[in-house]
């Protein structure tokens, strides 16, 4: 199945890129391998996450403590939000 980013996923990776590679450069760049790779992930495997409110599902990505977010629509893959686990639970999408 093919993903498809939201605005706002988008916005989240390309603002967390960026603070990861203020820490420390190079950090950007494996934390945006970890995205694509937990991506890949879930478009050779959609179903393999749970639900965890209605429609939703989440993936946790592999050495950064962040969420993926998605859902299954026709044959797409929605991701929309990649989430910072570190914040209030609260906010999820």
């Amino acid at each position: 199945m093919k993903p498809y980013y939201t605005q706002r996923a988008r916005f989240e990776i390309e603002l967390t890129v960026s603070w990861y590679e203020q820490q420390q450069r190079g950090l950007g760049l494996r934390f945006l391998d970890a995205v694509e790779n937990t991506i890949d992930q879930i478009s050779n495997h959609p179903l393999l996450y749970m639900v965890i409110y209605k429609k939703f599902r989440r993936c946790l990505l592999r050495k950064f403590p962040f969420s993926v977010f998605y859902t299954i629509e026709n044959e797409l893959i929605i991701i929309h939000s990649i989430f910072d686990n570190r914040q209030d639970p609260r906010k999820r999408p």
